[in-house]
């Protein structure tokens, strides 16, 4: 999953919750990464067809429901794409607009063919779970604390945050939304329990061509280019309540809502409002929906303006 992972957890059975879900965190990496051999994605990608287990087959179709929801700006078949520009690999590179063109086509959730346990491709497609890969591994770190009774618990995979109960002391979580001109800082918080308040930006992956021009690693699968958005990152804040992969949906959503821009992403809230979002702007805002004006509070010593996204 290619990221720092940091897990705290309150109770008697604090310490073996923790490491079972260590265990179920690895276990999802051996069975989802795109890069090892033995994995279910792997053997997709490499044969272009593999039967795959229960849990593998259930979360391509829940990225397909993500990508047919956000109009195709979330989507796991840009893999030939992210593959070709080599951004997070010590060998990135700009490809020539005739590469990007041949490979545009390739990308779509309708290339996924999904029968049981049976995963087919098209021809020369391929698929990468990065994008909702760590919200899923949330949605398991849950229910696994969940299981163990803990009192309260604080989870880091990466931009993917969950937390549940109380701290210690008896107080809701403070999740800080990272600053993305300043990754030392933070740019405001949300007062939060029992959530899922997953980041995505351009601001921490990313590489320098010999041009001096900046590429950063979120692919817009419309272009096949790296997203210029006016957002330095979207944040997808969701309950988990009921809903078994409200980390994974959030995950999803967080990628395709900085792929849309501010507009764009005030729009699909509009039109869903099944989640609640902060938008970093890159003229210095920080936009917030309604739902999060008692959790939010507006960081010291910072210079964005903080304002609440009308109905």
């Amino acid at each position: 999953m290619d990221t720092y992972m940091n897990l705290a957890a309150y109770g008697d059975d604090a310490q073996e919750a923790l490491a079972a879900a260590t265990r179920e965190i690895n276990r999802l990496e051996r069975e989802l990464s795109r890069t090892i051999a033995t994995s279910d994605v792997y053997k997709i990608n490499a044969d272009g067809a593999a039967a795959v287990s229960d849990e593998t087959a259930a979360l391509l179709q829940s990225a397909i429901a993500c990508s047919e929801k956000t109009g195709g700006l979330f989507d796991v078949t840009i893999a030939p794409l992210v593959t070709l520009w080599g951004i997070t690999t010590d060998s990135p590179r700009v490809p020539a607009q005739s590469e990007i063109a041949s490979l545009l086509p390739l990308v779509g959730s309708e290339h996924i063919h999904i029968d049981g346990n049976s995963v087919a491709l098209d021809s020369g497609c391929g698929v990468d779970l990065g994008g909702i890969a760590k919200g899923y591994a949330s949605d398991r770190v849950a229910e696994i604390l969940k299981q163990h009774g803990v009192t309260g618990a604080a989870v880091s995979l990466g931009g993917n945050v969950y937390v549940c109960g109380q701290k210690p002391d008896g107080s809701v979580w403070n999740v800080a939304v990272q600053d993305p001109k300043d990754t030392s800082a933070y740019a405001m918080t949300l007062a939060l329990t029992d959530t899922f308040a997953v980041t995505s930006g351009g601001y921490q992956r990313y590489f320098t061509a010999p041009d001096g021009t900046v590429y950063q690693h979120i692919l817009d699968p419309k272009t096949g280019y790296p997203v210029q958005s006016d957002l330095l990152s979207a944040s997808v804040i969701l309950p988990r309540g009921g809903d078994a992969l409200a980390g994974t949906r959030a995950d999803a959503y967080s990628t395709a809502l900085y792929v849309m821009g501010e507009h764009g992403a005030a729009d699909f809230w509009r039109a869903h409002k099944d989640f609640d979002m902060v938008l970093v702007t890159t003229d210095g805002r920080v936009v917030y929906t309604p739902g999060l004006a008692g959790a939010f509070h507006e960081a010291e010593g910072v210079s964005y303006v903080c304002e609440q996204l009308a109905d």
